[in-house]
């Protein structure tokens, strides 16, 4: 059984480009820029922010089943990004470059099962949780800082 990567709608994100700070910040919103190689994970184009490029760091609900699981995090996301679509079976570099924690969620929002990977064995870690046929999706968070990455799902 094979994955698929799914990374967040630009779209969703791209009016926060056109506010001020002062909007930004009424939207819990910050204006950044990158200053460090790798770093600054965008969540929409699942690349590391260029040194010098804008993003904006801005919350996001990354579980939003009305479950004990419910959550939101902080994420990057690079100004003009383009949503990615890793082809099946294939973990982006800026994800595979960093310790992850996979969580995986059945179809309610509930939480099966969970465990930390890092580089090559976050795959076969992905494919371990997807046979089970009671899970729906996985979430892949930083695992150090904590923070949303992306979801996995049946290819």
């Amino acid at each position: 059984m094979t994955f698929r990567i799914h990374a967040l709608a630009a779209d969703q994100f791209s009016p926060l480009f056109a506010m001020d700070d002062t909007a930004l910040a009424a939207a819990n919103a910050r204006r950044m820029i990158v200053d460090v190689d790798p770093g600054y994970p965008c969540r929409v184009s699942l690349e590391d922010g260029r040194i010098g490029e804008t993003v904006i760091l801005v919350n996001h609900v990354s579980m939003s089943a009305a479950t004990p699981y419910r959550a939101s995090h902080a994420v990057y996301i690079r100004e003009n990004a383009v949503s990615a679509e890793p082809r099946p079976g294939k973990l982006p570099v800026a994800l595979a470059r960093r310790l992850l924690s996979l969580r995986a969620f059945d179809g309610a929002g509930m939480l099966r099962c969970a465990d930390v990977a890092e580089g090559d064995a976050v795959p076969a870690m992905i494919e371990e949780m997807l046979a089970d046929p009671a899970v729906a999706e996985i979430h892949l968070h930083h695992a150090r800082q904590g923070c949303y990455a992306a979801r996995a799902t049946r290819a």
